[in-house]
């Protein structure tokens, strides 16, 4: 593949992602699941649960990106491509769920992307095994968020709910991935810091 051409699949593939059209290599875990009933308020909620779902996969899309591109070594550079695949299949099932609950997609996924981009260029350009680190805490950091999901989505919302357990087993595989790869622990403040601006972007994305 030629440079222009590696530059207008990439251009294509983040139009893709910012869009929500991406699409997904395996059956999403909701299809044979019924669609319950639910009051408006409960909907909504489901909504900007998913919808900070769908932010964190544009995330993971831009760090494993960006990781992928700066990787020092070949193998790195599978994983993290190979995890990105994954990963998309977390962004159309929650593009998808969002559609059926009648909302809408982050209007700040621009923003979204170009911050963890930025972050994962970082990471990367430290070094491969602090690279890895970044994965395994970030990886810990979404399973946890997810857990928390799991216990707020409404009770009824079983559709919703199938697609973030399989989000949260994934997740759970990649950051195991990552540490048998070599990983080096990320510094305390760093994993503060991770904590802090994900609850600047889920409390924003739950509304916006």
């Amino acid at each position: 593949m030629s440079r222009i051409d590696g530059l207008i699949e990439g251009v294509d593939k983040v139009v893709r992602i910012l869009s929500g059209v991406t699409a997904a290599a395996r059956p999403n875990p909701a299809a044979r699941i019924a669609e319950a009933a639910m009051d408006d308020a409960e909907r909504r909620h489901s909504a900007g649960l998913m919808r900070v779902n769908h932010v964190g996969e544009v995330c993971a899309q831009a760090l494993y990106d960006a990781q992928a591109q700066f990787a020092a070594s070949e193998t790195l550079r599978s994983q993290f491509r190979q995890a990105a695949r994954e990963e998309q299949d977390h962004l159309a099932w929650t593009a998808q769920r969002l559609q059926e609950l009648g909302s809408h997609t982050s209007l700040l996924n621009p923003l979204w992307y170009a911050g963890a981009f930025t972050i994962g260029s970082v990471a990367a350009r430290i070094g491969d095994a602090q690279s890895l680190g970044f994965v395994v805490e970030t990886e810990r950091q979404v399973e946890t968020h997810l857990e928390g999901h799991l216990t707020s989505l409404p009770v009824r919302d079983e559709k919703s709910r199938a697609i973030v357990e399989q989000m949260r087993l994934d997740e759970i595989e990649h950051g195991a991935a990552a540490k048998l790869l070599g990983a080096a622990d990320t510094p305390a403040p760093v994993r503060a810091a991770m904590r802090a601006m994900a609850k600047v972007m889920t409390a924003t994305a739950y509304y916006i």
